[in-house]
């Protein structure tokens, strides 16, 4: 695996009047696993989404390696976005369809538009299916439809759906956001294993600061669209949120932190 930084250089997205990301510029080596915090409306969604090329920038430029992604175009794009996964809060699986099937549109990014329609995967394709949901314990749920399923459940398909794609880069907006504590847990081991395992570069959108600290090698806090801190958990504390944010946005996120309280499972941690 092509071991390349992603580079963001004054990443700035408009609409209208209003300024979302803010001449952003960052620099993020392959494997490391990046906690995004900030309010709701700070921007974080916005900046995961220009990264996978979801919605354009009004300036700047984002580099993986040698690859200018904002200039990618047709299957040159669709290509990147299959390299950058993306998990949504949402899930975005087709309730209908059994986990299995949900798991293997992930391998749709290599197909033309007419061999997507027909949804006919190879048997190696199948058993990458698997292996992926195996490695999130949901191999026994593989006939099941998805809409059976706890949100809990349905995230860790979606991320097995994200490791079919053999990406380099994978994004989490909000994984955990509607999730309850034990699922919240499930969710963010299964992607720290998948960074400390494959190597993969992850973004993961947070909204508490004790997820953040308890997981991610490195910190950005966001306010209106501008990064405020960029550093290790260890950095983060009280007194700089408290300078970053204020005293209520220290109170916001440490209410957060009560309504969702993840805390680190050592027995599933890699060492």
């Amino acid at each position: 695996m092509e071991h390349a930084s992603l580079r963001l250089t004054s990443l700035t997205r408009r609409f209208g009047g209003n300024t979302a990301v803010d001449r952003v510029t960052l620099d993020i080596p392959q494997g490391q696993f990046v906690g995004v915090i900030g309010r709701s409306g700070a921007g974080k969604s916005t900046l995961l989404r220009l990264i996978n090329r979801l919605i354009d920038r009004s300036e700047g430029q984002i580099h993986h390696g040698d690859t200018d992604v904002t200039a990618l175009r047709g299957k040159a794009l669709r290509q990147w976005r299959r390299d950058c996964a993306m998990i949504f809060q949402q899930f975005n699986l087709v309730d209908r369809l059994d986990v299995l099937t949900n798991v293997l549109v992930g391998r749709l990014a290599e197909r033309g538009f007419l061999a997507s329609m027909a949804m006919n995967f190879t048997d190696e394709e199948r058993t990458l299916a698997i292996q992926a949901l195996d490695r999130l314990d949901m191999a026994p749920k593989a006939l099941q439809r998805a809409g059976t399923l706890s949100g809990g459940q349905q995230q860790r398909v979606a991320i097995a759906r994200a490791l079919v794609q053999r990406p380099r880069i994978m994004l989490a907006d909000e994984p955990i956001a509607s999730l309850d504590p034990g699922n919240a847990t499930r969710v963010m081991e299964a992607l720290r294993n998948i960074n400390h395992e494959d190597g993969l570069t992850v973004l993961v959108n947070l909204h508490t600061l004790d997820t953040a600290r308890a997981y991610c090698d490195r910190i950005i806090a966001m306010r209106e669209g501008r990064v405020m801190f960029d550093g290790t958990a260890h950095q983060l504390t009280d007194d700089v949120v408290r300078d970053i944010y204020g005293s209520e946005g220290l109170a916001e996120f440490n209410e957060a932190v009560t309504s969702t309280t993840v805390t680190r499972n050592p027995a599933l941690t890699p060492a």
